[in-house]
């Protein structure tokens, strides 16, 4: 797989008010309700993977996420996540990522255990987010998968963790906070007060700094390469990822 090397990006005049460090690494349950990710046994990294919006069908995922149920990522490709992930009550589940194609919800977390290669049970928490297209309808759906502490198969070791990334302008850090929370280019436009065409710009150059051909898969890449506090809500870039 070829390695990707990227350059450190700078912005003129570019004054930005401190950035505020979450306290504590926080998720958002299933009923909104802030919950510690710090917490308990999770302690696994992050993998991740996206989703089509209706018929909850994985498109892409990194070689972590399909490690986890035995297969290669490029196998994982036209599987359904529901029959990936299983819970106490299926049709909450299948109601969460109804919630999230509809624009009803933008994100929920949930605890969940799948099937490894082997056929041994995993518990894991899973992060759902939607993130949408250009003309603001839900394009994808973003994956976030954690296994909780336990063990795993014998001989396995775990992939190491993607590293080395981007350091974004705060001007950019921003574009792409906006677009993993969904927002359109006419939102972020009159948000950071510049024109269609410069956030359209910003984007395009981001999309070829994380090599992504789309804007969800440049939030997927971003996620994966470890560029977000993990379970903020809305999406923030890490502060050490911004010059």
């Amino acid at each position: 797989m070829a390695t990707t090397s990227f350059p450190d990006a700078s912005l003129r005049n570019d004054n930005r008010a401190a950035r505020p460090v979450p306290r504590t690494h926080r998720g958002i349950t299933a009923s909104g309700t802030p919950d510690d990710l710090a917490s308990g046994d999770a302690t696994s990294e992050v993998c991740t993977a996206h989703a089509s919006p209706r018929d909850v069908v994985i498109r892409g995922a990194d070689p972590e996420f399909a490690r986890q149920f035995g297969a290669s990522a490029h196998d994982m490709c036209g599987s359904g996540l529901l029959d990936l992930l299983r819970t106490p009550d299926p049709a909450r589940l299948r109601e969460q990522f109804a919630a999230l194609a509809s624009g009803r919800r933008r994100q929920f977390t949930e605890k969940v255990t799948g099937r490894d290669g082997s056929g041994r049970t995993f518990s894991a928490e899973v992060t759902v987010t939607a993130v949408d297209g250009p003309s603001g309808e839900v394009a994808s759906l973003l994956v976030l998968l954690r296994r909780t502490g336990d063990a795993r198969r014998p001989g396995k070791g775990r992939a190491p963790a993607l590293s080395g990334g981007p350091v974004l302008s705060a001007l950019d850090a921003q574009v792409l906070e906006g677009v993993a929370g969904g927002e359109s280019t006419a939102q972020l436009a009159s948000r950071l007060y510049l024109s269609r065409q410069g956030i359209e710009y910003r984007v395009g150059q981001m999309l070829r700094r994380f090599d992504a051909p789309n804007r969800p898969a440049l939030v997927a890449r971003a996620h994966a390469l470890g560029m977000f506090a993990v379970g903020q809500w809305p999406p923030r870039v890490l502060p050490e990822r911004v010059k």
